[in-house]
């Protein structure tokens, strides 16, 4: 059955996430504060465009927004113009953006309040992922609004699960992103010490990659690693953003997050070099401006 869907918000993830539920066959429309990109995304799918937030989901069943951070999600959905007071009673809201628990809570409370269902839904599988229809959604949700949503985030998603009640899909994501952190830390170590000790890095990686050290991030990653290629995914001043949002939950958890912490650091020495919009994966290039080799 074919809804009405409103998409907000189309950045490298949210342009063909709002693609794969045209092509799904929904009436799917547009808005980006960008109008140009809204009229671009027009052009490649089968969809409409809106001037407005107020206007694009006023008929909306499904509201789905992918937008920056805390700020801009207060922006888009509370307010006189915003998503909450504008789409019907009854539509369901899903949020894609990776934000802290406090607006999650307070955006799902004006929602309720509104007879509305919000679904936090951050993702993970970076541009790629999102392009190719496989990503991973960690869900928020009643069950309710879960059962009828999860159909139309099939459509870009691989793994959609819900986690419990609304806050539980970004309590996830913040877990998904401590475990990167470290794991990309360890694979730009490993990579270092290879090249540092004379050894073949790309046949280390294929040895070691067949055993315990095998990860997404060795298989996806180290060969650009290697190249120095760093353009392949989520951007520093975003993980920065995310980790900020990791460390002040465990703060107020009274949970201690060392490696964590240390590798937000890490990230900071890596904008410090002009890596703002650098993937990830740049951590290695930390290292080996550290050791001369860059």
């Amino acid at each position: 059955m074919p809804f009405k869907v409103t998409f907000i918000g189309l950045g490298v993830m949210g342009y063909p996430m709002a693609g794969h539920l045209a092509r799904g066959g929904h009436d799917v429309t547009v808005f980006n504060r960008t109008s140009a990109k809204a009229e671009a995304w027009a052009r490649d799918y089968t969809g409409k465009t809106s001037s407005s937030v107020a206007d694009a989901v006023r008929e909306a069943d499904f509201v789905m927004t992918c937008v920056g951070a805390d700020k801009d999600l207060r922006e888009v959905y509370l307010g006189p113009d915003g998503i909450i007071a504008n789409a019907p009673p009854k539509a369901i809201l899903i949020d894609h953006t990776t934000v802290s628990a406090q607006v999650t809570e307070d955006v799902a409370q004006a929602a309720r309040e509104r007879g509305q269902s919000f679904i936090d839904a951050p993702v993970s599988g970076g541009q790629q992922g999102a392009e190719n229809g496989q990503l991973t959604v960690m869900c928020g949700a009643e069950q309710a609004a879960f059962d009828k949503a999860q159909p139309l985030m099939d459509l870009y998603g691989k793994a959609v699960t819900r986690m419990g009640e609304p806050g539980k899909g970004q309590l996830t994501k913040m877990v998904n992103q401590i475990a990167i952190a470290g794991l990309v830390q360890g694979l730009s170590e490993c990579l270092y010490f290879a090249e540092k000790s004379g050894l073949d890095q790309r046949q280390v990686i294929d040895v070691i990659s067949k055993g315990a050290a095998q990860s997404w991030q060795m298989e996806n990653r180290a060969g650009t690693m290697i190249d120095g290629q760093y353009d392949h995914g989520f951007a520093v001043n975003w993980m920065r953003k995310d980790l900020n949002i990791c460390l002040t939950e465990a703060r107020e958890r009274g949970v201690t997050l060392p490696v964590t912490a240390l590798v937000d650091q890490f990230y900071a020495d890596v904008q410090n070099m002009g890596g703002e919009r650098w993937d990830t994966s740049s951590l290695l290039a930390r290292l080996r401006k550290l050791g001369g080799l860059d």
